[in-house]
């Protein structure tokens, strides 16, 4: 699925992806082109992704030529949220195909719905059909679906292996071997795409591999635990649906804790191997204490150790040293560590470089920092140093608009770096406001999100 119309500025804007010099730019380099490119991802969107056009025409934009104008066209993170869970309920399969035609770049009516009887197989019904539907994880209370195609898919398989290639002296053809602590992932096509493309690229296709044996987390599974959760704190679920909660809960802790005595084994089998580790600080830091535990520590661990960084602390307690525990424990050296920061909104992640703290952006993001309602684009946009709200201008998308709200405070900077990286870059103190102030509220998804469930 390609756009039909030719898009001259984003093409060349994308074509820095893989290129050494892909971050030795700056914004006033970019800035005409970065305009331009928006506004043809504008006007070969407009007729096709409903909500687009609505926003567009509640604001008067018929084009846009400044970042500023750009601003009523990007659509909250929670807009793929909005569908009413009385879809997933009651399993009105039709009517949450016809919520995500207005969020998806391509037409839904191709999707044939002949034997869905859950949202699994709504999910399985989309991919068939070429649009590719992946959940976020619901950590606030409702799932979002984000619907992709496969030209988007490409792009974060080349993005990613091009990213920790830049952000690290991680190198294709590595052949490493895989290791790291056993968790309960989301399936989803995006996981399964981009895991795939960094296997490929990293790791030895005949290393061993541990087998956690936890059954894998489906959209199914994670959607009915997150409406059963809600239900639970409303005080509308049954009691034997609470009690079939809580057994599952019980019997996947203790597969986990199985699969985590079962993985710290499996790495301390392979402490003389070059590892390729991968997780998050949530899971990394516990399994850390578990090998200290066993008598293992950095000494035992090969030098050339790598470990690949996604994804903040997910409201996980840990120490104030967790980062420096988990180097020390598994021998990780500063150049074989790589850090990254992204959204599931977004198809591209963000390097962190190896000498500024800094998360820095390639030139097909337009980064639009705004204020906390995320309203306005904050007057310091495009110098100096601004913080506020983050929001972002994906070139690259395909599948669905590429312009978002994220619910991210942020410091973005626009100077070189320490790195020698000139493009814009974002700081490595990133918070959520709903985690140090509650109820995060952006200004525009009341409407936004009223005006797509009233579509479906």
């Amino acid at each position: 699925m390609d756009g039909t119309l030719t898009e001259t500025h984003v093409e060349n804007l994308l074509s820095a992806l893989g290129r050494e010099d892909c971050y030795d730019y700056a914004f006033a380099d970019v800035h005409e082109a970065q305009v331009a490119a928006m506004n043809e991802r504008l006007l070969g969107r407009l007729g096709r992704i409903k909500v687009v056009g609505f926003r567009a025409k509640e604001a008067g934009i018929t084009e846009i030529r400044s970042l500023a104008d750009a601003v009523p066209l990007l659509l909250p993170h929670t807009a793929y949220k909005s569908y009413p869970e009385s879809f997933l309920f009651a399993g009105k399969w039709d009517k949450l195909t016809k919520w995500l035609g207005t969020v998806s770049a391509y037409p839904t009516d191709g999707v044939d719905l002949t034997g869905v009887t859950d949202i699994d197989g709504w999910v399985e019904a989309c991919g068939k059909a070429g649009l590719f539907v992946s959940c976020s994880s619901g950590t606030t209370g409702k799932s979002a679906m984000l619907v992709a195609s496969q030209a988007d898919f490409d792009h974060i398989c080349r993005d990613s292996v091009a990213a920790v290639q830049w952000g690290s002296s991680i190198r294709a053809g590595d052949m490493r071997t895989p290791a790291g602590p056993a968790s309960a992932v989301a399936y989803t096509p995006r996981n399964v795409a981009n895991g795939q493309a960094m296997m490929k690229a990293f790791v030895d296709p005949e290393a061993p591999r541990f087998q956690s044996g936890i059954p894998p987390v489906t959209i199914g599974s994670l959607t009915k635990m997150v409406l059963l959760r809600k239900a639970i704190a409303e005080g509308t679920a049954r009691p034997d649906e609470v009690a079939a909660y809580e057994e599952e809960a019980r019997t996947r802790q203790e597969a986990l804790d199985r699969a985590q005595e079962g993985a710290v084994d499996d790495i301390i089998a392979k402490r003389d191997k070059r590892l390729y580790i991968t997780g998050m600080w949530g899971a990394l830091y516990p399994f850390a204490v578990k090998v200290r535990e066993r008598g293992y520590s950095g000494k035992d661990f090969h030098p050339e150790n790598a470990i690949y960084l996604g994804g903040g602390l997910k409201r996980a307690q840990l120490p104030p040293d967790y980062r420096e525990f988990v180097f020390e424990t598994f021998n990780l050296q500063p150049d074989y560590i790589y850090q990254m920061y992204g959204m599931q909104e977004l198809n591209t992640g963000f390097a962190r470089c190896k000498e500024g703290g800094r998360y820095h952006v390639p030139p097909w993001v337009v980064i639009l920092p705004l204020d906390k309602a995320g309203d306005a684009l904050l007057d310091g946009a495009g110098r100096g140093q601004v913080e506020g709200r983050a929001a972002f201008f994906d070139l690259s998308l395909d599948g669905r608009w590429g312009g978002v709200i994220s619910g991210d405070h942020v410091h973005v900077d626009y100077e070189p770096c320490a790195c020698g990286a000139r493009s814009p870059s974002i700081r490595d103190d990133i918070y959520r406001y709903s985690d140090i102030e509650g109820d995060d509220k952006i200004g525009c998804a009341g409407t936004v999100d009223a005006y797509v469930r009233g579509m479906s």
